[in-house]
């Protein structure tokens, strides 16, 4: 009988490496996401170096004494490649890769990889490529040399290599092409938005920092069955469903990419028509995860995010999430929130007073209707059920008197 060999893909060993340029900065929590990053591209992490300068090298990153150190690194520990911590110019990128005589990547790199990995619709596939070729196309000159160490690993997912090998011709050509089909993705999706905000139905948009639990929230409160993974990045393509309240209100939850330190532009720009889910929506569920160290940090990199995408004047609710992993209860504050609560999207523990909050906003936005409506036009109170919140329901002689709460549309519809 033949023999089987299992032939299984050596595990790349990554030096991560970045620079503070001053006192106090977040270069190594940084590196810590990097290293989560490079764990979730399937990697391992086997060293981290950080150089203090003033600012970042033009030329190389870091200082030649950091590269010796590093070299020596790759050698001590039998790397297969080095990562940076910030977005590197091509001069950097192959100044680096010379004196290291190794694969060289940057945090960008590892991010677009993970999403390729990660994509799943056309529209999140169109979105990754795009992303990636805009990136790669600048960094062409220079790039040809290192190709044939590239082989596989982080770095080499979705289009990758095979795409460096083109002209700029070439690249230009399919970056026009995958601009036209996702305009047409995104065009869909505006007669989508277009579509709901005739219907009274309100759209409540789930934003976070990655891995914050938004998925598992979505999740446990509709049965989506999205991916929900303790990764970063575990789901990238957004996910509306339906949810009925209590008093019968319906709406809609929307979740979105999660959001990250130095988040790629090329990637905003790309994911674009997804991350406005939030733009459009009519109360904005801030998810972050309260047992992260670096949990105040992380809302000030979404509310950024949101404020470079122009969501503004939103009604916000926070909800400091995996309450159920802390021990002591310290009082979470977020001072750009409308309303605050403690949830486990795990658990369900504070899952009611979410959901009551989203009542109580949604009252504030509703216009109380007291009004007798003819036996003739009695489907009109299905909506008034169906979209608003029904108080009192009465059937006299002339008509069902209706005392309810309704959505400034449905309250136009129904005037007319």
């Amino acid at each position: 009988m033949a023999e089987t060999y299992e032939i299984k893909e050596q595990e790349e060993r990554m030096i991560l490496v970045g620079v503070a340029t001053c006192d106090g900065d977040d270069t190594a929590q940084s590196l810590d996401e990097l290293e989560e990053l490079i764990k979730t591209a399937g990697a391992t992490t086997v060293a981290k170096v950080i150089q203090n300068r003033e600012s970042i090298h033009p030329g190389t990153y870091i200082g030649k004494g950091k590269i010796d150190e590093v070299r020596e690194l790759v050698e001590e520990y039998d790397a297969t490649g080095v990562v940076c911590d910030d977005e590197l110019s091509p001069a950097q990128l192959k100044n680096l890769e010379e004196a290291l005589q190794i694969k060289v990547m940057d945090r960008t790199v590892t991010i677009l990889d993970i999403f390729a990995q990660r994509a799943s619709t056309r529209e999140g596939k169109i979105q990754v490529e795009l992303a990636q070729l805009r990136y790669r196309s600048s960094r062409l000159v220079g790039l040809r040399s290192s190709l044939s160490r590239l082989g596989g690993g982080i770095g080499t997912k979705g289009p990758g290599e095979k795409k460096l090998e083109m002209d700029r011709r070439l690249i230009r050509d399919r970056i026009s092409q995958l601009n036209k089909e996702l305009e047409d993705v995104v065009r869909t999706r505006e007669t989508t938005r277009q579509q709901r905000s005739k219907n009274p139905v309100p759209v409540i948009a789930i934003v976070g920092y990655t891995n914050a639990g938004k998925s598992t929230l979505l999740n446990t409160l509709t049965n989506a069955g999205v991916l929900s993974e303790d990764k970063l990045f575990a789901t990238l393509d957004p996910t509306t469903r339906n949810l009925k309240l209590e008093s019968g209100q319906e709406i809609l939850l929307t979740d979105t990419v999660g959001f990250i330190r130095k988040l790629p532009h090329h990637l905003i720009n790309a994911f674009r028509s997804t991350l406005e889910e939030a733009k459009y929506a009519d109360i904005i569920l801030h998810v972050v995860d309260s047992t992260n160290p670096e949990a105040d940090k992380h809302m000030h990199v979404v509310y950024e995010t949101l404020d470079n995408l122009g969501v503004r004047d939103k009604t916000i609710i926070t909800a400091f999430n995996k309450v159920d992993k802390t021990e002591e209860k310290p009082v979470w504050k977020d001072f750009k929130a409308d309303r605050t609560v403690q949830i486990s999207s795990k658990t369900g523990e504070g899952l009611n007073d979410l959901l009551n909050t989203l009542e109580e906003i949604l009252k504030e936005h509703k216009i109380l209707i007291e009004k007798i409506f003819p036996y003739s036009e009695a489907g009109k109170i299905q909506n008034i059920r169906k979209y608003g919140q029904l108080l009192q329901e009465e059937y006299q002689s002339e008509g069902i008197y209706i005392q309810a709460y309704v959505p400034k549309e449905l309250y136009l519809q129904l005037e007319k």
